[in-house]
């Protein structure tokens, strides 16, 4: 795919928008690189990144407090990600990376075909206790890898702070782009 989005009228990425698509949502945070042409190439609103919500975490906090990111490669989540989704320097981020954890980089990075969850799962939460012990000033986390979010209500219960992800940001977008009608008593 490169840095290029095919911009032709019969593109397949564009088929959904003949359909009445309202919303395009994504998972995976380095995705962040690509909001912009994707954005610029249709004409709904266009969420392909996790890592949008940074700045909406960020303004949710009391002043001082970290946002805290885990994701999949520390190495491999630049600043040119952040940029493009709008995470400017002001925002004070805390980024932890899972490929030093075995199963994780074995089964998600290096893709050997079998995943033990259990063992994910105490990876991604012994970096969630690590990222609170180091960062006291941690406000919310958000876990940036697209595999993450089955270990979510677990992070929480150990960093006991808002926990993000793609899902939240797809609950989010859905409820504005398919409100309902009140009913009842207001």
């Amino acid at each position: 795919m490169g840095r290029h989005i095919d911009r032709h009228p019969n593109s397949r990425c564009l088929l959904p928008l003949r359909t009445g698509q309202r919303g395009q949502c994504g998972a995976c945070g380095f995705m962040a690189l690509f909001q912009r042409q994707v954005a610029q190439s249709v004409n709904i609103p266009v969420f392909i990144s996790s890592l949008l919500q940074v700045p909406f975490i960020y303004r949710m906090l009391p002043p001082g407090r970290v946002v805290g990111i885990i994701t999949a490669n520390k190495s491999c989540l630049t600043q040119e990600h952040f940029d493009s989704v709008g995470i400017t320097r002001e925002i004070p981020l805390a980024v932890y990376g899972m490929e030093d954890q075995y199963e994780f980089r074995s089964s998600i990075l290096e893709e050997k075909g079998t995943m033990d969850s259990d063992q994910v799962e105490k990876e991604v939460t012994g970096v969630a206790a690590r990222m609170k012990e180091e960062n006291p000033d941690l406000g919310a986390v958000l876990l940036e890898c697209s595999d993450l979010p089955p270990y979510a209500a677990a992070v929480q219960e150990v960093v006991d702070l808002p926990v993000f992800d793609f899902i939240t940001m797809i609950r989010h977008v859905h409820s504005a782009i398919r409100r309902e009608r009140y009913s009842g008593f207001m």
